[in-house]
């Protein structure tokens, strides 16, 4: 897949597990990791927009063309 998803990387850098940035975006841990381990088909702008907003960060930190 040409998309790489680097949500866990972001994670890290920002220190914050996955069930509190499922808090603090309120999704399902199932949805975050499915976004997470990149075999997502598709992801809203609006959760793309909720996790920017909590990691502080860029779609094109979480999202890489390759």
């Amino acid at each position: 897949m040409p998309i790489i998803v680097n949500l866990d990387v972001m994670m890290a850098k920002r220190k914050m597990s996955l069930n509190e940035l499922s808090e603090k975006v309120d999704l399902t841990l199932a949805n975050l990791s499915i976004l997470k381990t990149g075999k997502a088909k598709a992801v809203r702008f609006s959760t793309l927009d909720s996790i920017c907003k909590a990691l502080n960060c860029q779609p094109g930190d979480i999202l890489e063309f390759v």
